[in-house]
Parts: structure tokens; sequence; C-alpha cells
């Protein structure tokens, strides 16, 4: 199947066989999150959410040699313009430009695989805990960089990192403002797999395409359901899983699940 590159301002997407790889594009800045490339995530993801173009998986990742250094505070003049600070009225442009586009990510009825390239830093760093997946280059590290600025942590960080490694590590990061290496953040079950540098994309689409190809409806449900799991009672939570099992149960993945089973052959999942 030909791949479809699709650029809008700052990002890229390119859609292949159900996977879109959706490419951070600001590497003169290391990825950092501006207006502008916060305007260009809402469009791919208009784009990945369009069934016309069949995604089952998305795969985030960033160009050059950084994931995302958070917010931009040079403008949009390069790494070489003046910096440009941050108002007192900061948590308005959380509402406005940072939020909808994590609540899109969170939202998405597909798996998402973060493929973190270099640094993951701020806001970076919690658009990657937004994927349901991380694959880490050796020479990647996370970083809570909101105290270095006089911030705290935002884009859903201090919900994220405890969940993910708990309350101590969270605080930690977040206090003192130290790197996260790679090979520590899957010690402390932060991401899911570290690889060399020069492996990372292709490990990254294996875990993809692995998912693209699998019952896509029952995925979605399945992130949904982790992404609830923390607000919920056990009794919501078993609730919650009936009523997304009936889900499951009426596509026609699962029909073929269970052909697949009981002709002992690989199931053949259409992603409906």
């Amino acid at each position: 199947m030909t791949t479809t590159v699709l650029d809008f301002e700052r990002v890229r997407l390119a859609l292949d066989d159900g996977v879109a790889t959706l490419t951070l594009n600001h590497p003169e800045v290391l990825n950092a999150l501006s207006p502008e490339m916060l305007s260009g995530l809402i469009a791919a993801l208009d784009a990945i959410e369009d069934p016309a173009n069949g995604v089952r998986c998305v795969l985030l990742t960033g160009e050059g040699r950084a994931f995302c250094t958070g917010a931009n505070l040079q403008g949009r003049g390069g790494a070489d313009a003046a910096p440009v600070p941050r108002t007192r009225r900061a948590g308005a442009t959380l509402e406005t430009q940072y939020h909808p586009v994590l609540r899109r990510l969170r939202d998405l009825a597909c798996p998402i695989v973060a493929a973190v390239n270099g640094p993951a830093a701020g806001a970076g760093m919690s658009f990657a805990m937004m994927a349901d997946l991380i694959v880490c280059a050796e020479s990647a590290y996370f970083l809570q960089a909101f105290r270095r600025i006089g911030l705290v942590p935002d884009c859903g960080a201090s919900w994220l990192l405890p969940r993910l490694v708990g309350r101590a590590r969270a605080l930690e990061l977040s206090l003192l403002g130290e790197r996260l290496p790679a090979r520590t953040a899957l010690e402390w079950g932060l991401v899911n797999r570290v690889v060399d540098d020069a492996g990372l994309m292709a490990a990254a689409l294996g875990l993809a395409r692995n998912l693209a190809d699998g019952p896509t409806v029952a995925l979605g449900l399945t992130r949904r359901l982790y992404l609830e799991s923390p607000t919920h009672g056990f009794e919501d939570q078993l609730d919650l899983e009936c009523r997304f099992q009936r889900q499951a149960g009426a596509t026609d993945d699962f029909a073929e699940g269970v052909a697949a089973f009981l002709e002992k052959r690989p199931a053949r999942f259409s992603g409906r």
C-alpha cells in the first residue's frame, strides 16, 4: 500500500496501511510546542479520526534529535530567537491550546505508541505519557522541567505521572527537576521498552503494526478501560467492563477471533 503523507503546520502525518505516524516537526527548536504546532496537531487528529483514512494505530514521535522539549519559549523565530516569557495567564493557554489536544489523544478510538527519540520534557513528557505503549531510544530522557522556570506540572502530568511511577517518584521528578534516563524510566515502569537509537523506529513500527492488525474496536475499548480505572470503584469498573464487552462482542472481529480459534489459524481482523 502506498504511504500518504499529509503536512500540517509543524506536524507531519504519514498514513500507511492502518498506521498513522504523527511526527512533531520543528526540529530547529527540538519540537517545542507552539500555538502553530498545537493547531497542526488538531488538524492531524481530524485526519486520523476520518474513517476514510482507516487508521487503526497511531505512532507518535519527533523529528530530529528530540521528541518534544515542552512549550516553545522562543516564539516562531527558531532556536536563536529572543525568548518569549509566559504571561501570568499561562493557565488560559493551557485551556485553549494544550488541553484540547490532550483530550483528543485521550479519546482516540485506537491505540497510541510513542517512539521517544530524544528529550521529552515538560509538556512533551505529558504527550509521551498519553501513549499506551512507550518505546525509548537508549539516549532519550524525560524531564519535569516546570520547576526550572517557576511553574507547576501541567498538561496532565500531575495525574499521569503518579499513576505510572508512584507518588514518591513523581514528586521527586517534579520537585527536583532532574533528568530521568531511558533505562531508569524502564526500571520505574514509565516506559515499555528501551532499544538502541538506530533501532527505535523499527521497534516502534513493529508494535504499531501489531496493534493495527489487531481487533481495533476491542483495543480502543481496552485503552478506555484503563483510562477510566483510576477514578472508578470496583463495582463501577465491573459495570464498565460489562458494557464494553457487549460492544466488543458485537463486532466482526469477535466472530473472526472465535472462528480462527476453532479452526486453529491466525485471526484476520478487519478492525470492525
